[in-house]
């Protein structure tokens, strides 16, 4: 019984460790930039919006092209106008037909009519603008499209510099683990001597604790930014961490950045052609009260058998049609036009407004970060020396538990600050490029 016991909790335990283990993968930034193109689903979905405008663009070629039709009818009766008429398309009507007794009642006809229709526009104003709004409304969903990718690469190097971070991080908590363990033996043994009181054991059984459970919470920070990476790149998260291949630089380069807002940015660009969609839209519902000119032509091929051709005829013409009163709908269309393109101008305008405040907001940001850059790595410089000096000094009995301990948690609380802001001031600085591409 005891052996069929141990073999069952073996085998839990394998199932825990195999089955549940993760697998790490080395990426780069590059990898992740060229992956992100291809398998992102938010640029999947502007690629398909961009399609969907460019297939109503298409459609406004109806405008040039002629619309052709193709029909075979096949009719059976009684009716007089319907049978004489059938009998005149069919050519076989003869001076017998026109017996008043036969026109009043006439004998079951049958007629098959092949029919080639086409309508070709000519003139149509509305249409011509209405094309221009569609051609234009396909640039903006491209120049969309392509501000979404820049997004998109902002983001992945954002969820890469936060993992290489979370990297980081555990490797500093794990050096402090090491380094809380090594203060732990040396206080037992000064414990065991005589020399410190079981309270000082206890407080450093308490740092080291903390410590692990400070390098647990960063070993899941580590799994959140592969799952959100994993995401991105449109990939199944489950059982997969992500390393990076470049580590988390500790060192900032400043560089001189153009702070001013383009009208060159693509999503300015994109608003910007929104506008002029409005606006040919506009114009469109302003030709709609021209009249419109349109040429059409129809071949005809009659018989009394399927499909039968014995009887042919052609017709053609053009029409000028003018739609003078529709009951205020076109007026109302008209200005429902008018408001969407003036409603358009002003989203326009506040855009570029929010998009300078924002702009303004992230340079200053830049400098900050730059400056907390600077003072935390002078505060860590400055912690661990204090740290030595304290742990030389408790070494020689010269030093509390509590100060080392206290000196331990500054030092290492000032080291993870040092990263955070160097990867606040990278992120700032490529945003503001993000901004001003």
């Amino acid at each position: 019984m005891k052996k069929k016991q141990l073999v069952y909790i073996t085998g839990t335990l394998l199932v825990s460790v195999f089955g549940y283990s993760q697998d790490t993968l080395s990426i780069s930034k590059k990898e992740l930039l060229e992956k992100v193109s291809e398998k992102n689903l938010q640029i999947k979905i502007a690629e398909k919006t961009y399609l969907s405008a460019k297939a109503d663009y298409q459609q406004s070629n109806a405008l040039f092209l002629p619309n052709i039709n193709v029909s075979h009818t096949g009719i059976l009766t009684t009716n007089p106008l319907m049978a004489f008429g059938s009998k005149l398309n069919q050519e076989v009507l003869t001076a017998s037909d026109f017996n008043p007794a036969l026109l009043n009642d006439p004998a079951r006809t049958q007629n098959f009519g092949t029919k080639f229709e086409i309508q070709q526009p000519l003139i149509n104003m509305d249409g011509i603008y209405a094309r221009q709004a569609a051609k234009t409304k396909m640039e903006a969903y491209q120049l969309q499209t392509e501000r979404t990718k820049e997004y998109l690469e902002l983001e992945v190097s954002k969820a890469y510099m936060q993992l290489q971070l979370a990297y980081k991080a555990v490797k500093v908590l794990e050096k402090a683990n090491t380094t809380g363990k090594a203060n732990l033996k040396l206080v037992q043994n000064y414990f065991q001597q005589g020399l410190l009181q079981k309270t000082d054991v206890l407080n450093v059984q308490i740092r080291v604790n903390e410590i692990a459970n400070q390098l647990q919470y960063a070993k899941s920070s580590i799994q959140n930014a592969s799952d959100y990476l994993a995401f991105l790149l449109n990939e199944d998260a489950q059982g997969k961490t992500y390393k990076p291949s470049e580590e988390l630089e500790t060192t900032i380069s400043v560089e001189t950045i153009n702070t001013s807002l383009s009208d060159s940015r693509k999503d300015i660009q994109a608003m910007n052609k929104s506008t002029v969609a409005y606006k040919k839209m506009f114009l469109s519902s302003k030709m709609n009260f021209l009249p419109r000119v349109n040429a059409f032509g129809s071949y005809e091929m009659y018989d009394k058998n399927f499909l039968g051709t014995s009887a042919k005829g052609y017709l053609v013409g053009a029409q000028i049609s003018w739609n003078v009163f529709d009951g205020y709908k076109s007026i109302g269309k008209m200005n429902k036009a008018k408001a969407d393109f003036q409603k358009a101008e002003v989203e326009t305008e506040q855009y570029k407004k929010q998009s300078q405040l924002e702009l303004n907001k992230t340079n200053r940001q830049l400098q900050d970060a730059e400056n907390k850059v600077t003072l935390s790595q002078l505060a860590l410089e400055q912690s661990q020396e204090a740290y030595r000096i304290r742990q030389n000094r408790f070494t020689q009995g010269l030093e509390k538990t509590t100060d080392l301990l206290q000196t331990e948690t500054q030092m290492i609380q000032k080291e993870l600050e040092h990263l955070q802001s160097v990867f606040e001031y990278n992120f700032t600085k490529q945003y503001l490029q993000f901004l001003t591409k």
